[in-house]
Parts: structure tokens; C-alpha cells; sequence
């Protein structure tokens, strides 16, 4: 009993020096670095512009695939058969086409969009780490379901990108 007794006292005494140590806890929000950063603006301007000519290319197909499916719409009852089906062939592979630039595009988008993310996270990361020892915290964390407004650091993160860009 004795044993048992010294063992609880022991935790009791372990327990209070770790709640006597405070820890301090910040948060910031990942989508607002993201989007609300002059980084991520410069980025998405620079994507757009990368992009402008891809873009305009696959739209003007998306105008021509419509155009000749109402063409072929309005003519296909006055073809004969062997016309007919050479002419669906044809909007058909304009049709294949146009998903396979369009998928391209998409792709090669979103992976240009993720390389200035991870360009923008390192420059981030970087500024969190010197935030958190300058302000001494013990951990910082992102994207929570919630957090109190006096532990979010996401305005200091942002100012500090875009002093530093």
C-alpha cells in the first residue's frame, strides 16, 4: 500500500510540473498564404499569363466542336448512310481531341499551380520558423477546424511574405 501510495504522489508531483510549464500554441490559415499573399497573386498572374495562349487554343476548339456538332445536327438527316457515318466519325474524333487538350491543359495547370505552392510554403515555412522562435512558441498549427482569433498568426505570416517577396 505504501508503494502504491508513493507512486500516486510521484505522478501527482509529475503532473503539476508539467502544468506549471505553459505552453504557447499558435495557428494560421494555409488557404489565406495561398490566396491573400502577394506571392501567391504574382503567381496566379504569372500562371495566367504562362497559360493565356493553351487556354484561348482549347476554348477556340470548344467554339469549332460546337459550331460542327449543330452542323451536323441540322444536315445529318439529308446524308446518305456512307456520309452520314463519315461525318460522325469526324465530330467524334474533333470530340476526342478537344478532351485530350483540354485534360492536358488541366494537368499541366494544376501541376504549375502546385510547383508556385510549394515555392510559396518553403518561403512560408521558413518565416513561421523564425516567427515561432522569436515569439517562443512551442507549436504551430494549420488549417483547424477552429481556432481563437488571439492564436492565429496568419496576418503576421502574410506581412512577413510580403516584405520579404
Amino acid at each position: 500500500m505504501g508503494k502504491y501510495i508513493a507512486a500516486l504522489a510521484l505522478g501527482c508531483c509529475a503532473m503539476a510540473s508539467v502544468q506549471a510549464q505553459s505552453s504557447r500554441i499558435a495557428w494560421l490559415s494555409s488557404d489565406r498564404i495561398y490566396n491573400e499573399s502577394k506571392l501567391a497573386k504574382l503567381a496566379g498572374e504569372k500562371l495566367a499569363e504562362e497559360f493565356k495562349s493553351r487556354e484561348k487554343a482549347v476554348q477556340e476548339m470548344a467554339a469549332r466542336l460546337k459550331t460542327s456538332a449543330e452542323k451536323l445536327e441540322k444536315e445529318l438527316p439529308a446524308l446518305a448512310e456512307g456520309e452520314r457515318a463519315k461525318r460522325q466519325r469526324e465530330y467524334f474524333e474533333l470530340d476526342k481531341e478537344y478532351q485530350r487538350r483540354q485534360r492536358e491543359f488541366r494537368e499541366d495547370l494544376n501541376q504549375r499551380t502546385n510547383e508556385e505552392r510549394a515555392t510559396i510554403s518553403e518561403k512560408a515555412t521558413k518565416i513561421i520558423k523564425q516567427l515561432a522562435e522569436a515569439e517562443g512558441f512551442d507549436i504551430v498549427l494549420q488549417d483547424a477546424v477552429w481556432a481563437s482569433p488571439r492564436i492565429d498568426i496568419t496576418d503576421k505570416v502574410l506581412a512577413a511574405l510580403d516584405k520579404n517577396k
